[in-house]
């Protein structure tokens, strides 16, 4: 099983696949996923803060520096459970 620290929460998340899961027989699913964002930049990001991003248009860097600046303050909105 293969982890990488979410880059706004710090979250150790999930990968799916690779070749321990075969000898493992572990058939969890991803946490997260790295997002490319339209102004150029990439981040990895656990599936609850990408809910945390702006829905209102195309997240950018700013958005994601954002979350982390909350995140550092220990003060991330909650994940919208609609």
């Amino acid at each position: 099983m293969a982890t990488e620290p979410c880059e706004v929460c710090g979250t150790k998340v999930r990968i799916a696949g690779g070749i321990g899961d075969l000898w493992s027989f572990a058939f969890e699913s991803t946490q997260g996923m790295t997002l490319e964002l339209t102004d150029g930049s990439e981040f990895f990001l656990c599936f609850d803060c990408m809910e945390r991003l702006p829905g209102d248009g195309e997240p950018t860097a700013e958005d994601v520096e954002h979350l982390q600046a909350l995140a550092a303050k220990e003060d991330l909105p909650p994940v919208d459970d609609d």
